[in-house]
């Protein structure tokens, strides 16, 4: 997410007619809106090594990832993001600009979103019902925060490092993937190093 870009109230049609044309990606929560902003060198490596893992892993199932340029709507807060992966198993429609179904998203984590990745999607993406996993990678260095909805409806977090491998478990076989692979081409040296105190909460996200 980005600036604020509408203070009147949009509808939901107004919204999809207008992000049809615009040059600009745009958010929309409950009616308002916001211009999405650019993403860092570190950022597109990262999302461009995931959609390939998860590319090669789907190829041949019905399901299918999609890098940030596919809206996914969130019912119950009357909202849409644009997640920076998203994997679904939704029929495919030719002509479809959002989904609603999801069993896995990932945020690949920035100053600038930090607590919109964690907190604000954390509780939007919970809510909705198809989603399994959500993910959020860090790009100044290697950890991924993992969300995994349990069988009581849960979202206990994993922390995974470098090193380490991530299960995905909501695919349709699941995928563990390397954090190396992830980021592959991002050497610890290559990495965007910036101030730790920036990716901070005041605390710890509410898992449940």
């Amino acid at each position: 997410m980005g600036k604020h870009v509408q203070s009147l109230y949009v509808t939901v049609e107004d919204y999809l007619k207008a992000e049809e044309s615009a040059s600009v990606r745009h958010e929309y929560i409950d009616g308002q809106i916001f211009a999405m902003t650019g993403a860092s060198d570190a950022h597109n490596v990262i999302c461009t090594n995931l959609l390939v893992l998860l590319y090669t892993h789907l190829r041949r199932s019905s399901c299918r990832a999609y890098i940030n340029d596919m809206k996914v709507r969130v019912e119950t807060v009357k909202s849409f993001y644009y997640p920076d992966i998203m994997v679904t198993c939704e029929p495919f429609s030719a002509k479809s600009v959002f989904k609603a179904a999801p069993i896995l998203l990932i945020e690949v984590l920035s100053p600038s979103t930090r607590q919109i990745d964690r907190r604000e999607k954390l509780i939007a993406y919970k809510q909705i019902t198809s989603l399994k996993e959500y993910l959020v990678v860090y790009q100044n260095r290697q950890r991924i925060e993992l969300y995994q909805k349990d069988e009581h409806g849960h979202w206990p977090m994993t922390i995974v490092r470098a090193g380490d491998s991530i299960l995905l478990e909501s695919l349709h076989e699941p995928l563990e993937v390397s954090l190396a692979a992830i980021y592959e081409s991002l050497g610890l040296a290559n990495v965007v190093q910036e101030d730790e105190a920036e990716y901070e909460l005041d605390s710890e996200p509410d898992f449940c």
